[in-house]
Parts: structure tokens; sequence; C-alpha cells
């Protein structure tokens, strides 16, 4: 089959090669693929915008701007050694050698890439889902007997798997803790058998921030794992440069920006990630939480324009929630002087990306927090009363009744999560007048119905 080059002399080729290394290329492809799950990135880390522009381009198969999309399930060999060879581990997609797409797939490795290089991580491996990513991460490093601590303070799906799943189904436990209270994270891990610590850079739905530097120094004096969840803070936050071991995300949020997909992705060293792909032990590989191949092309043509809209998403957080507050209304947003973590976020936070997408309105009762979300979506199209988060359009949540309602009422009033406590991920669509208008709108009805008083 023929090859083409292009003007940088980059070499397509149509060939498979063997495993004898004997192709004629094969060295230059081996040496311009070196290590699939490798970001190629310099060792000096700037931020997220200069990482994810100096990761390796993938070109398509025939020259095209977009890389191809390796849509097979399983990949054929050109010498029956070579699958023995392959299954013994002395062949690997780090030599374009693939055996099956719940393994590697080069499409989804480039995904990988891609978060490595947003999250200034060694490697990175892309998931179906956030929740696969995390139960996937926590049984690589936990065994049956194992103890992890953790935030009071998670996403209600987390909670549930460390309270109830992990317990049950693995002989997992877990420490519950206040994240800032470092002295209780400190007497809760036992050097020895703590094995994780696990925390959400912002938390769900509080908004508290984690000293990610000092918790990580705490942990690694115990020998444990640190592992952070992201989803809250891409780019505004980068937990492995700041001290962290792992670091996951639930893709399907402002990474993806769609509301369409869903995906995670567990980022951090190599070692980790090899191994939990291993035939034989990989949480990843044997549980199979494999993404489809179009659905990592998809967002790898996102991840590019990622620093852009969070910038607006912070920027129009920031926007609402000095307004808001303005109104008399009790807001907690990390941008604002008044939040407890206010100059610890600026002290850890990525330059210019400002303080996340998120901000809360503690309405202090159910019914009050209902009121307002219904007239902000059905008489004003401020926003949708929906969960997640990271969409173009602003989402609402009443996080007690609803993303947080694993939890029940002691531990979500351990959490600091008020039973009116109205979660808004916000949008971009429209201009500022014009949504600041809706939200007027709908908080002077809340104000007519005599239901809400300053």
């Amino acid at each position: 089959m023929a090859e083409t080059k292009n003007q940088q002399g980059f070499v397509f080729s149509g060939k498979k090669r063997s495993s004898t290394g004997q192709d004629g290329d094969d060295d230059f492809i081996v040496a311009n693929k070196k290590s699939m799950l490798s970001t190629g990135l310099p060792s000096m880390w700037e931020d997220p915008a200069a990482a994810l522009a100096s990761a390796r381009h993938e070109f398509g198969e025939h020259g095209g701007v977009n890389m191809s999309i390796e849509a097979s399930a399983t990949f054929t060999v050109m010498e029956p050694e070579t699958m023995r060879r392959m299954f013994a581990g002395e062949l690997g997609p780090d030599r374009d050698f693939f055996i099956y797409s719940r393994h590697f797939n080069p499409t989804v490795l480039n995904l990988g890439r891609q978060m490595a290089a947003l999250e200034g991580t060694e490697a990175a491996y892309c998931t179906a889902s956030g929740m696969s990513a995390i139960s996937s991460v926590l049984l690589q490093l936990c065994s049956s007997g194992g103890h992890m601590v953790a935030s009071r303070t998670l996403y209600g799906g987390t909670h549930a798997l460390l309270t109830h799943f992990l317990p049950r189904a693995c002989n997992i436990t877990t420490t519950f803790v206040d994240i800032n209270d470092h002295e209780m994270v400190k007497n809760a891990m036992v050097e020895g058998q703590t094995k994780v610590l696990y925390f959400e850079s912002m938390s769900n739905p509080t908004l508290t921030v984690a000293n990610i530097p000092e918790l990580s120094r705490i942990a690694h004096d115990k020998g444990a794992t640190v592992v952070v969840d992201n989803t809250f803070s891409p780019m505004v936050l980068s937990p492995a440069r700041l001290g962290a071991d792992v670091v996951v995300h639930s893709i399907s949020k402002f990474i993806s920006g769609g509301a369409d997909i869903i995906a995670g992705a567990v980022c951090g060293p190599a070692n980790l990630v090899n191994s939990m792909m291993d035939l034989q032990h990989g949480a990843l590989m044997l549980l199979g939480p494999t993404m489809n191949a179009k659905v990592a092309f998809e967002l790898s043509e996102r991840i590019p324009h990622l620093g852009l809209r969070m910038k607006e998403h912070c920027h129009r957080a920031m926007f609402y929630a000095t307004k808001i507050k303005n109104l008399g209304l009790n807001v907690i947003y990390p941008g604002l002087e008044d939040h407890p973590q206010h100059e610890l976020l600026k002290s850890m936070a990525n330059k210019e990306y400002g303080f996340g997408g998120l901000l809360c309105i503690d309405m202090e009762t159910e019914e009050k927090a209902n009121r307002l979300m219904n007239h902000l979506q059905n008489c004003t199209q401020f926003g949708f009363m929906a969960v997640s988060l990271g969409y173009y359009e602003t989402l609402m949540s009443c996080s007690g009744s609803s993303t947080s309602s694993e939890l029940n009422d002691k531990e979500q009033a351990l959490a600091g999560i008020s039973p009116g406590l109205v979660r808004i991920s916000v949008g971009f669509v429209g201009t500022l007048a014009q949504k600041w208008s809706q939200f007027e709108k709908a908080f002077s009805r809340l104000q007519d119905s005599g239901l809400y008083k300053n």
C-alpha cells in the first residue's frame, strides 16, 4: 500500500507492520508514537491551555487535520506469532499493536492523552462514565479489607458507593471527615491500613474548596494515595500539580459541555493507568467500562475550546453571584471575598480561569427553593430545572432532594447541605443583561408571592 508524506515529513502509512520490526518505517513511527499513554509534554508544565497546545496532535488516516475514528472492536495481525506476543505483554499500543477495544483503542487513547495534558499527569484513560472512573480507580488501589478516608461532602453517587456498595461487595470501608479539619483527616488515617484519601477539589454541592497541597502532604506522610475529583473545576484547578496522585473526572459535565455524552476519565501516573489495564488484574480491563471510539472522537473535538468556555462560565458565575448577593440572598460562591476558602482558591487556581462555573443560593427550605426554580424556568426562562452541570444553558436543582438524596438527613447536615440549597450551573447563552433581567423578574415574583422576605 502506498505511503504519503505531508510537508513536515510525517509518514501516513496504511501498511500493517509486522512484529519483527522489519518494516522500513517502523523506527520512525515507533519514535513518533512513543508511549501511547504518555502526553509527550515538555517537562515544564505552564497551565492547562499551554499543555493542551503542546500535546501531540493526531492527524487523520489520509492527512486530515482531525484524527480518524478507529471504530473497530478487534484488530488483525500480520503474523500468528504477533498475537501471542501481544497477550504476553511483549507488544502493545506503544508500538501500534492493538488487541481489542476494551483493552486499548487508538481513538480513545488520543482522548486520554488530551486529558493527561489537561491535568498535567503522565497518563490518562477514558471510561464510559464518571462513576466507572471513580469505582475502577478505587478498586485498583484498595483490596478486600482495605480502608479509605473521604470527605463528608461528595456527589451522592460517590457517597453511596463508599457507604453502601464497597463495604457490602468488597469489604472496603471508608471513614468520612470534614475535609477542612486537617487534624480530623490526619487522625482518621491509619498508616499501613488507609490506602486512599478521596475528596473533591470543589465539593458537590456546597462549593467547599479543599486545600490540595496540605491534604496531599498529610496523606503521603501516612502512605496513602490521594484521589481528587476535579469535575467541578477543570482548567481552574490542577490537583496533580498541587500534590494529588490521581485526578478523576465526569467528562459528561464541563469538558463535554453539551449535556449529550456520558463519559469519565482517570488521570495519573503511567504505572497506575497501565496496571488498571492489566489483562489479569486491571480494574478497567476486567470490569470493562469501555468508552466508544465515536464518543472519544466527539470529545476530542470539544477539549480545544474548553478553556474559552470555562472562562465564560466563571465570568458569568462571578457576575451573578455578586448581583444576587446584592439582592439580599444567601449566595455561596468561591469567587466572593466572604467565601471561607476564597484566598485558598486564589492561591491554588490557574490564572485567568476564574473561580468556577457553579454557585449556590441557600433558600433555607425546599419549598422556597422549588418556588424560586419554578419562577426561573417557567416564568422567565432564566434556566432549566435539571441535574448535571457544565451545559451552555443554566441548570438548577435542589441538591438535598436530587443529586445528594443518597445522603440521609444526618449525613446531609454533616455535609453542610441545607434543605433549600439551590445549585446553579451557570450557562453562557444570551446576553448578561438579558439573563440578569430574567433572574430579577423571577425573584420579584417570589417576593410578590409573600413566600420570601428579606
